[in-house]
């Protein structure tokens, strides 16, 4: 078949630059050498963990105790180096999985060099290269078009304008927006950090941890420390100079032991340490994490929205059917005219498949839907494609000017039923009915009009057509749908159909796949563009069709107008918007260059079962953060209590460095790198913050009350500041490993085992001689030691009602979400596996022709989910089956033809006969 003339088809004859033109622009740095959005660098890395205001407090404490010693009160600085390195490795861990992965994922654009287009790594990508362009691909860098068939470019990410601008050669385009109908050629003008969109992510998208609720809580915890720290280490110096007699390296031991505990030093590491574990476990399962904090962000998700096609079925599609709309219908009075005289003798449908052939052959880049036609209908021989408009999602068709063997010239449309024709149409009611089983149903019509001015003003179409044919398509539904969208629903995760397709096709995939809400599809183009209107419809309704891009991403701002956390789904570039307005965007692997550029989580298997693994390692984080952050915060609130009660009292401080460096390690820094990485399925909560501050504040003070009251009854026993330091550290040790009992719970086995082996660790360092020793630690008789004891079961108990209260308030909160939650409207969750076979009516009875059955069929299978007779409300017509065997007719007609090539036939043939059987 011929092509459009040459001038049409420039990217052709366009070379691109030589090999030794690319050398020469390799060696002067002009070179797309932009930062890989997933990953830092080593050093990026190394400054992270090191250069903190953490390290910087601690390193200052840590050079004055090596100054005054002894070595063993600087035990807490190689504990601080300890958790930079632990943190350094975990992240140069996950730098690795990431980098590795990113290959995987990354887009390749088509660069022409020496006249041979083959795709390239952005990275390499030189100025001045000739970049090929096609629908759904992104634009890698800035450039000016060199060639351009139809192409319409989204630059709605960088400009905020919402409709696709039309490219003409000498026209200029920027990185970052992408292509949504069309193809062309454009030659790189800037490259690299000089690119714009490189200049606008260059600090945003890479790497970086955004609208973190842990981060940004944890970063306001240690703003606050810092800022208490200064005032009470200058109180607690100047106290301890006074208590101990002018001795200024006994004072500053025992101030720097009490601010050392303040700095929450290990929430940190534990937090990066989390993150970078789920990076490395969700790597494993081929997900691609670009940006940290969806690890996080998806655990809080409370929706979840998601495109059909790709996401909840298979992209690759079948034609099951082609039927011909008889002409009587066709030319239905204010419908358009009638058929033309070579379409009124049509052969039984030979010339609709050369239509459809040809139509194929004309598009470049074809959709899974038109690659469907490709593979069942071959380009005939001795057409020629005069003129062509690329399919786009907001048109929903696509279509051709053709001339055939003859020399006719006829312009063709092909797309949406329901947008090509008038409301009411005979033929529509047809279509719905194919829709209904979950079906995908394209119509082939012709039209007067020329394809310009149809592109012109595509609301007149619908007046124009003239229909010819149905081409009905099967689609397969991943394996994995049904039970991802189950455990959402467990989950109380609200998930939401959105789609391009019929809202009845949708629908009937949902009900397939037992969403709740399946049974009341909506058409988008009902739906209202007051955005409060708009979210109550989508509170109330589950499964959307006929949806545009722009209305992806009004419904997506709809729903996070009425605080929802929304997560999107898509692998098309009509879901580009609405994955980048979305909290959290997740595309598939095989999806478009531009909706895995703009996605935070990338499905590189294209695996949708996949998500629950995303949400559980979120949902480990954010627990097992909180869990931690309760005993760091606990041990920050007793030790500012213990200053500022010694500053009032006047007495020395109750410990040196070494002691609270023990009491850290056992009752929090060791148990917390378990717990930190320990499975966790709790549901995030929003107030990380507020629910940590809940029992940290009321349980530090239960800790540092009771530690002073031991201390001062120590004094007034012993007379010795070792024997009181040791009455007082096992008050401290005791409260701090009830507090980390109650922390632990619910309990397993190996959290009892963690518990008690920390416990027996501290009673080892007690009647150990070096341990004794090394941090002067002796219990003098049995009074103090007994008396410390009981002030700490008290203590305990004091913490046990605390948890108590705080567990029925946080109970409370809950009952109200979940009372809250039944005021909502709420659809009765269907368990339907597979869609309801219907039943022979009344209408079948009276002789109407039955709609031959196209079973939808579970991905890997060939055993179709349902078979589904439906009564037609289009008079008969002539079936073009995707087999040989002969359809039932009314009239006694047989003349079914196939539908694709021979070497389909045995499996259209199962498939037909599959249909047959359920009939």
């Amino acid at each position: 078949m011929d092509r459009p003339p040459a001038g049409q088809d420039q990217p052709a004859v366009l070379t691109g630059l030589t090999t030794a033109e690319v050398a020469e622009r390799v060696a002067d740095g002009r070179v797309n050498d932009v930062p890989v959005r997933s990953s830092r660098s080593v050093a990026e890395i190394v400054r992270a963990n090191v250069l903190t205001r953490i390290n910087a407090l601690i390193g200052v404490l840590f050079i004055l105790v090596v100054i005054v010693g002894p070595v063993q009160d600087a035990l807490f600085g190689g504990v601080i180096i300890a958790n930079t390195l632990v943190g350094m490795f975990q992240e140069l861990r996950a730098k690795r999985t990431l980098d590795r992965l990113a290959l995987v994922g990354e887009a390749r654009p088509l660069v022409r060099r020496d006249g041979i287009a083959a795709p390239l790594p952005t990275a390499e990508i030189v100025l001045d290269d000739i970049i090929e362009l096609g629908s759904g691909d992104r634009v890698p860098v800035d450039g000016e078009i060199v060639a351009a068939d139809r192409l319409e470019v989204d630059e709605s990410l960088l400009t905020g304008e919402a409709d696709p601008v039309h490219k003409q050669p000498g026209d200029t385009t920027m990185s970052g927006s992408f292509v949504v109908a069309g193809s062309g050629a454009f030659r790189a003008t800037r490259v690299g950090r000089q690119a714009y969109a490189a200049q606008l992510a260059e600090e945003a998208s890479r790497f970086t941890l955004v609208r973190s609720e842990l981060r940004t809580g944890i970063s306001t915890i240690l703003r606050v420390v810092t800022w208490m720290i200064i005032p009470t280490g200058i109180a607690l110096i100047i106290s301890q100079l006074l208590v101990n007699d002018n001795d200024l390296p006994e004072a500053i031991r025992r101030m720097v032991a009490g601010l050392v505990p303040m700095v929450p030093e290990g929430l940190v590491l534990l937090t990066s340490v989390a993150f970078a574990v789920g990076v490395v476990r969700l790597g494993r399962r081929q997900c691609l994490v670009q940006e940290l904090p969806a690890i996080e962000g998806l655990a809080r998700v409370d929706v979840v929205c998601l495109d059909k096609t790709g996401t909840l079925t298979e992209p690759a599609m079948d034609v099951t059917e082609l039927r011909l709309v008889p002409p009587d219908t066709a030319g239905s009075p204010g419908v358009g005219p009638g058929p033309s005289e070579a379409g009124a003798k049509d052969d039984g449908g030979g010339r609709v498949r050369a239509v459809l052939g040809a139509l194929g052959a004309a598009d470049g880049r074809p959709n899974p839907s038109l690659q469907a036609i490709i593979d069942a209908y071959p380009a005939p021989a001795g057409w020629a494609v005069r003129a062509d408009a690329p399919f786009s999602s907001a048109r929903k068709w696509s279509g051709a000017t053709l001339a055939d063997d003859t020399d006719t010239v006829t312009t063709w449309l092909l797309g949406a039923p329901d947008v090509l024709l008038p409301a009411g149409h005979p033929a529509l009611a047809e279509a719905d009915g194919f829709g209904e089983q979950g079906l995908r149903v394209l119509l082939l019509g012709q039209t007067t009009t020329s394809l310009d001015a149809a592109l012109a003003d595509p609301a007149t179409v619908a007046g124009t057509v003239t229909p010819t044919a149905l081409v009905v398509l099967a689609q397969r539904l991943r394996a994995d749908a049904g039970d991802t969208l189950r455990y959402f629903a467990e989950q109380n995760v609200a998930a939401k159909v959105i789609s391009g397709d019929n809202a009845l096709s949708v629908g009937a995939v949902a009900r397939g796949l037992g969403l709740p809400g399946a049974e009341h599809p909506v058409d988008a183009r009902t739906l209202p563009t007051d955005q409060d209107a708009l979210a109550d419809l989508l509170e109330r309704h589950s499964v959307f069709g006929r949806v545009t891009p722009q209305q992806k991403r009004e419904m997506v701002a709809a729903l996070q107008s009425r605080k929802h956390t929304v997560a999107m789904t898509g692998d098309g570039v009509n879901d580009v918007l609405a994955l980048k307005d979305a909290d959290i965007g997740v595309a598939m692997g095989s999806g478009s260059q531009a909706a895995r550029g703009v996605a935070q989580i990338v499905l590189l298997d294209n695996s949708f079962a996949t998500l629950p693994s995303v949400v559980a390692e979120g949902r480990r984080v954010i627990g097992n953060i909180e869990r931690v952050a309760n005993l760091f915060l606990t041990k920050t609130v007793y030790s500012v209590l213990l200053a500022v009660l010694v500053v009032i009292t006047g007495v020395p401080y109750p410990f040196l460095p070494r002691h609270l460096t023990l009491l850290g390690s056992l009752t929090i820094g060791i148990p917390a790198f378990f717990l930190a990485l320990a499975p966790n399925s709790e549901r995030a909560r929003p107030d990380f913050v507020g629910r940590v501050l809940r029992f940290a504040i009321p349980a530090g003070v239960i800790a540092g009350g009771a530690t002073m009251a031991s201390y001062l009854l120590a004094r007034s026993i012993y007379a010795d500041l070792e024997a009181e330091t040791s009455m007082a550290t096992l008050t401290l040790f005791v409260i701090a490993l009830w507090a980390l009992a109650i922390v632990a719970r619910p309990y397993t086995w190996w959290r009892i085992a963690l518990v008690l082996t920390m416990a027996v660790a501290f009673v080892l360092v007690l009647v150990i001689p070096f341990g004794q020793d090394f941090f002067q630690l002796s219990l003098v008789g049995t009074t103090g030691p007994l008396s410390g004891l009981a002030i700490a079961v008290g203590a305990g108990l004091l913490l046990e009602i605390a948890w108590v209260i705080i567990r029925r308030r946080d109970a409370a909160a809950t009952v109200r979400e979940g009372l809250a939650a039944t005021h909502r409207p709420h659809v009765q969750r269907s368990h339907v596996r597979t869609l309801p076979a219907a039943t022979t009516t009344a209408a079948d009875a009276a002789g109407r022709a039955p709609v031959p059955a196209s079973p939808v069929t579970r991905a890997g299978s060939s055993t179709p989910m349902v078979t589904v007779v439906r009564s037609a409300t289009v008079p008969p017509a002539a079936v073009v089956q995707p087999s040989a065997v002969p359809s039932a007719d009314p009239a006694g007609s047989s003349a079914a033809l196939p539908a694709a090539a021979e070497p389909k036939a045995d499996s259209a043939k199962s498939t037909s006969d599959s249909a047959a059987s359920g009939s």
